[in-house]
């Protein structure tokens, strides 16, 4: 019968937290907390916060990188603009364009002889300005 000592406990919420522990962090994922003996906690907690401030700042990108990346947002930017814009353009003139071809076929429509060349040229004048 071999006891294992453990410096560290996860706990979940609403769980007995033994005497002499102390919380030293919260995973929210997980939903866990994780406890320590009273003064060992502080030491644990310290070395967490300085191995995750190493890790940012050894893996933070250049500021070459960022000033690319900002380049690439700002071109993705502009071409969403005019992507929008061309899309707004081509349906306007769709719009237009079938209204065009509607005026064109309701005149073709309507029976009047104004295809034929005589009415074309006596509907085709018109009445003097008077000022």
């Amino acid at each position: 019968m071999t006891r294992r000592i453990t410096l560290r406990r996860e706990l979940s919420l609403g769980a007995r937290i033994p005497h002499g522990w102390r919380l030293a962090w919260y995973e929210p994922r997980r939903r866990v907390g994780i406890y320590y003996p009273a003064p060992l906690h502080w030491l644990f907690r310290l070395l967490r916060e300085l191995r995750f401030r190493l890790r940012v700042a050894v893996h933070v990108p250049t500021i070459e990188r960022v000033e690319v990346l900002e380049l690439e947002r700002v071109h993705g930017h502009r071409l969403r603009l005019a992507d929008e814009y061309a899309r707004g353009y081509m349906v306007g003139w769709r719009e237009c364009f079938h209204a065009c071809i509607e005026a064109v076929e309701d005149e073709l429509a309507q029976n009047r002889e104004a295809w034929e060349i005589g009415a074309l040229l006596t509907a085709g004048e018109t009445p003097e300005k008077q000022n």
